[in-house]
């Protein structure tokens, strides 16, 4: 499923606080949140990966690249411009991760930080479930490695 078919399937809704709670309503995750919250997802994940032992080793020592890049696809991939792609080409997810030995451990380490990562989005609760959804079948198809 891409998030084209999230998207005509999802409305998403945002409680602004700024306007008594009333809700803001969009198309895509994009363009209810808009980039800069996949910046800020990004870092939050990364924080994470900084101090937990199994991830830790996955990732060069200076993070400000793979914060880019993920914040950058994950913008695309939920209904912004395909800069993404015009700089790297097609995600090829599964490709990129092929040369690390992902197993359920990491995955589960992965997701754990991920998870974290969207919670602290303030999203509401129907769009969290969406995207919490969408990682955790993420983190499965790139599991490559037995336990």
């Amino acid at each position: 499923m891409t998030a084209a078919d999230v998207s005509s399937h999802h409305l998403w809704v945002w409680a602004d606080p700024e306007r008594n709670g009333t809700g803001v309503a969009a198309e895509t995750l994009y363009e209810l949140v808009g980039p800069l919250w996949f910046d800020e997802l990004a870092v939050r994940f990364y924080d994470k990966v900084l101090i937990d032992p199994l991830l830790r080793p996955l990732y060069p020592k200076d993070l400000e690249g793979p914060i880019n890049r993920l914040a950058g696809f994950l913008r695309q991939y939920w209904g912004g411009p395909p800069d993404y792609s015009a700089e790297r080409g097609h995600p090829r997810l599964r490709m990129r991760h092929a040369p690390f030995a992902i197993g359920p451990a990491q995955r589960d380490a992965w997701l754990r930080s991920m998870i974290h990562a969207v919670q602290g989005g303030g999203l509401s609760a129907d769009a969290e479930s969406v995207v919490v959804e969408y990682f955790m079948n993420a983190a499965q198809h790139l599991v490559n490695a037995p336990e």
